[in-house]
């Protein structure tokens, strides 16, 4: 039995390696995207889906007032999902001059029942509706951008005459040991998203940074069929668009084009977010990212079942220290790479000390992201 187990982590461990070899290669491979000097003209909808987000409101609408993008090609579109603080009366007293926002309240078009899957697919699909612009731009209400995010996506929609631009987002205020792990985290996931779309190896990306045609959307029925899931308002719709039009989905790498957004703010939020993210792996129709899912949690599996091991044999413990140091070792350049990229860098020096951390939970959040339930905004979602 042993050898077994032993021949299969060892089977895993190197199919990994040639896994983030590939993400590694594609992303130093991808060329950044230089800002051209010619103004891009594209009329832009910013949509947001906002629930009890009065602490970040202020920010937000700073943020977009201060884009360097003409304020004639660009509008904000924000709806309120249900909020019990208040979001909504800081959305109606808020003005800035010349900035376009318009405010909406989800409650004006569907009531708050437990029969709807996800409000946040309904907000979107809402100001998507009620907008005017060509291209589509998703964030969310925590986000801070930099002057020129509104101008390098246009710019790069112009360019390449894209359908579907996925682009980078990472965290801001990394004080504590839980940011720092979140953020390093999510630079390996964006290193992944960024090198599997320039490929076209599969399909990810987040919803805090997306931009895509609002014909495009209409032309693959936008949510249909996928609005009985809580999650996917980013990556699912993708896979819709990638299908339709597989040449024409693009990830931005410019670094203006950043996306900042808060980590959550304790363990319990954290662990939520992240099954939320895993309660849609099994609904992907792009089964390469499924396959490439299972393979990462099924090799974290056999971490934690060799540390069990390791408590009755002592040659388990060293098999397993050394598989977690080839772990790292495989990782440490590629992640090292994307930090590099966020400006990040100097959190490297957490990456190899957090590694067991990480791999107690990618199991728990997998397992309950299939089998359990999590809290999201103030709402109980069960699988």
């Amino acid at each position: 039995m042993m050898p077994l187990f032993f021949f299969l982590f060892f089977l895993l461990m190197v199919v990994y390696a040639v896994l983030i070899a590939y993400y590694h290669k594609a992303w130093n491979k991808m060329p950044a995207f230089v800002l051209p000097e010619k103004q891009a003209s594209v009329f832009i909808s910013v949509i947001i889906a906002a629930r009890n987000e009065e602490k970040n409101i202020q920010n937000l609408l700073q943020s977009l007032n201060d884009q360097r993008y003409p304020k004639a090609l660009y509008e904000v579109i924000i709806i309120d999902d249900h909020s019990t603080d208040n979001t909504w009366s800081l959305l109606q007293e808020l003005h800035f001059e010349q900035l376009q926002i318009r405010p909406l309240q989800l409650k004006d078009h569907i009531a708050e029942t437990n029969t709807i899957a996800s409000y946040k697919k309904k907000a979107i699909e809402t100001g998507i509706n009620a907008a005017t612009g060509t291209l589509i731009v998703t964030t969310d209400a925590d986000c801070r951008f930099n002057p020129l995010w509104l101008q390098t996506i246009a710019a790069f929609y112009e360019a390449n005459e894209a359908k579907f631009i996925a682009a980078p987002v990472t965290y801001y205020n990394q004080s504590s040991l839980l940011s720092v792990f979140q953020t390093l985290d999510f630079l390996t996931l964006q290193g992944i998203t960024a090198a599997s779309v320039y490929k076209r190896f599969h399909s990810m990306c987040n919803g805090a940074n997306l931009a895509y045609e609002r014909s495009a959307f209409y032309e693959v029925n936008g949510f249909n069929n996928i609005d009985t899931i809580a999650s996917g308002d980013d990556m699912l719709l993708m896979h819709k668009i990638f299908k339709q039009y597989p040449d024409k989905v693009y990830y931005l790498k410019n670094r203006w084009a950043i996306v900042t957004t808060e980590p959550a703010a304790n363990w319990k939020q954290f662990f939520n977010q992240r099954i939320r993210w895993a309660s849609k792996a099994d609904r992907y129709d792009d089964k390469r990212i499924f396959l490439v899912l299972l393979l990462v949690y099924l090799l974290n599996v056999c971490f934690l079942a060799g540390a069990i091991a390791a408590f009755f044999k002592y040659t388990w413990l060293m098999l397993v220290l050394l598989l977690l140091l080839a772990k790292v070792l495989i990782e440490f350049p590629f992640v090292n790479s994307v930090a590099i990229f966020f400006g990040q860098q100097k959190l490297m020096k957490y990456f190899p000390f957090l590694q067991p951390l990480h791999i107690g939970y990618t199991i728990i959040a997998g397992w309950l992201g299939k089998f359990g339930h999590y809290e999201w905004k103030g709402r109980r979602i069960k699988k």
